[in-house]
């Protein structure tokens, strides 16, 4: 069956039609990116107005790309939260009441579940159980992942997510907004001149903190000239300290957990220093590393239609009620299993 996936909870529009058995039949994205970097990161107002604008156009456009009608639609999937209240509503408006007027079910579907089966979109993706890394600009989550909706908590930032950390290092070199991919691409001139803290990583758990990091990293930058070559230096030692830091936690929930699988999802997971670490580090654990395309790390429609085609098939639909949840702990949905 046909499943229409819907994803609006931050300042990305996203949809994709994904088959049952044919896998991924079409995806578009139109990204708010250009308007919200005027004003430095995303206005939640003024993403709710474009995804009012560009979600039925773009729905349309999919559907006209993948050589199908509504009639071919089985069911559709859309983002209930985490995320913006207002984007969310877009989507969960839209997609319930298409749903209604086609007659079809709809699932409400997690956003960082999204993120975690992104990876499932490619050719060979990985074999449950495992542990995922979902870090984003909204958050950073450690999980072991024993199915669909089987999902352990192992550990969560306890205060800004790494996404977070990237875009406000970004602001204090006098980079644009997103901060990641212009934070990475000046690390790129930098050299191993700083050596930076790995936030937590000298105590046990497997919880994060960057909110020192990025301390650290104000402090060093004034005590600088604040060259173009001092900004590139601080930049590098940032990266390297995040990617680090991250990759120590996955080790110690490897060795925790005894599984030898480890999933990179999240905006933030496209990140080359990153991927090469836990590269790195998965390689000497004897590990398998899986992470989704470049074009899955961000907010994208193709991981909420794939994860809410997995819930229909299993029997999961949302009745006429619309709501949105802008806060949803990931250990709290639903098994596939529990599914009557």
């Amino acid at each position: 069956m046909y499943i229409l996936g819907i994803e609006s909870s931050c300042d990305e529009t996203g949809v994709a039609i994904y088959h049952s058995t044919k896998g991924l039949i079409y995806h578009n994205l139109y990204s708010q990116v250009s308007m919200h970097s005027e004003y430095g990161g995303v206005v939640p107002e003024l993403a709710s107005r474009d995804h009012i604008r560009k979600l039925v156009p773009l729905i349309k456009q999919t559907l006209s790309d993948s050589n199908l009608n509504k009639a071919d639609i089985a069911g559709i999937a859309y983002t209930a939260g985490p995320g913006l209240m207002g984007a969310l509503l877009v989507g969960a408006t839209t997609a319930r009441s298409l749903a209604w007027s086609w007659q079809i079910p709809a699932i409400a579907v997690h956003h960082m579940e999204g993120h975690l089966l992104a990876p499932m979109l490619e050719e060979n993706p990985p074999a449950f159980p495992f542990v995922a890394l979902l870090v984003s600009g909204g958050h950073t989550l450690l999980i072991q992942v024993d199915g669909i909706g089987q999902y352990t908590q192992l550990g969560e930032s306890l205060d800004d997510a790494a996404g977070e950390a990237f875009d406000k290092t970004a602001k204090m070199l006098g980079l644009g907004y997103p901060g990641g991919p212009k934070v990475s691409q000046l690390a790129e001139k930098g050299t191993d001149r700083f050596k930076f803290p790995r936030p937590m990583t000298d105590r046990p758990g497997l919880d994060f903190s960057f909110s020192g990091l990025k301390t650290f990293t104000m402090n060093t930058l004034n005590a600088t000239q604040k060259t173009d070559q001092d900004k590139a230096d601080v930049a590098y030692a940032f990266q390297k300290a995040t990617a680090e830091t991250l990759s120590i936690k996955c080790k110690r929930a490897l060795q925790q957990t005894g599984l030898k699988t480890l999933v990179i999802a999240g905006g933030v997971s496209a990140n080359t220093q990153i991927r090469a670490a836990l590269l790195k580090m998965t390689k000497k654990e004897h590990a398998e590393l899986f992470f989704p395309r470049l074009e899955f790390c961000t907010d994208n429609g193709a991981m909420i239609a794939y994860a809410g085609c997995q819930r229909l098939l299993a029997g999961q639909h949302e009745s006429l009620e619309i709501y949105a949840k802008p806060r949803w702990p990931i250990d709290n949905l639903i098994s596939l299993i529990d599914i009557e």
